[in-house]
């Protein structure tokens, strides 16, 4: 059975509940997600529409730079064959929703899972957050500039385009260092491909803040969590809005998830702050469930050293 088929069997009881800083997914959005599936891509075998599934993959028309770092992983189906096909919402917000895909080559048992982040169209972007995780991000058009800072119409476009970019190009990046986060496949337009983390019957594996750790298993999640943010630190950049919501665990396996707000510390001149931040905020979480004060301000500081930041 393919994973389409079993994740449809089992969607209905593997529903989760939107959690309270979620939007509802409006009607009127729908048309806007149609579209990245309705378009119909000359370029693809057959010249039209698939025989089956939403669309083509559209592997072959991201450039290298817009797909993940090379070996691609055994797992991920990149034959111009292949097809999308959308199983479900997985997660909306206020800036883009996640969808699960199935890519699969029809007639064979080829397929994976993928996780779909798809930027909303500029009249339903939010971005409230934007201004502080923009400073110390070079924008060498002066119009685009201009437009950004101004929120027109061509700036909130603008704004939507980089958050999309920067999110991608910040998967890439690490992951390349060895940071645990989903490895990304591609991006087209402001749609970014990522690695679904969860089960093969499309269960998204939780969140950190629906877990109950024992000491034990909440000493390894905070050293697996140490471990990624002292590479990131030490490479230059941090998370910029680390909480127990954009952390998951899947069997055990800690992945850090939402990434468009990456932090540039050492060209950010509230670098530090966010480092600190970061660590802090995620740390009330596991301080709630027994971990020592001291251990959480003693990484904050760590992650200042590592970043030869103070």
């Amino acid at each position: 059975m393919s994973q389409h088929d079993t994740f449809m069997r089992t969607r209905k009881k593997s529903h989760r509940r939107l959690d309270a800083d979620d939007l509802a997914y409006e009607a009127e959005d729908h048309d806007y997600y149609r579209s990245f599936f309705d378009e119909e891509d000359e370029d693809a075998p057959g010249g039209d529409g698939p025989p089956e599934g939403d669309r083509w993959s559209i592997w072959d028309q991201s450039e290298p730079l817009e797909r993940g770092p090379k070996p691609y992983p055994e797992w991920l189906v990149t034959e111009a064959a292949a097809v999308d096909h959308e199983l479900g919402i997985l997660k909306t917000g206020k800036e883009a929703d996640v969808f699960l895909l199935e890519r699969a080559v029809p007639g064979t048992d080829r397929s994976c899972l993928l996780a779909a982040k798809r930027y909303r169209s500029s009249e339903h972007s939010m971005f409230r957050r934007n201004d502080g995780y923009l400073e110390g991000r070079s924008v060498r058009d002066s119009r685009e500039s201009r437009a950004m800072a101004n929120r027109t119409q061509f700036g909130k476009e603008a704004i939507a385009g980089r958050w999309a970019n920067a999110e991608f190009d910040a998967l890439r990046r690490m992951f390349e260092a060895g940071v645990a986060v989903p490895y990304p496949v591609q991006i087209f337009g402001t749609e970014i491909l990522m690695e679904f983390i969860g089960e093969p019957d499309g269960t998204a594996a939780p969140r950190l803040a629906q877990l109950r750790p024992d000491a034990t298993e909440l000493a390894d999640l905070w050293r697996q969590l140490s471990d990624s943010l002292s590479i990131m630190a030490r490479d230059g950049f941090a998370h910029g809005d680390l909480s127990a919501y954009n952390v998951i665990v899947q069997d055990g396996r800690l992945v850090i998830i939402d990434v468009p707000q990456i932090i540039d510390v050492i060209a950010n001149p509230r670098g530090a702050e966010f480092l600190r931040r970061d660590v802090r905020n995620i740390g009330n979480w596991f301080k709630a469930r027994g971990l020592p004060e001291e251990q959480v301000e003693e990484l904050a500081e760590e992650l200042c050293r590592d970043a030869r930041i103070h």
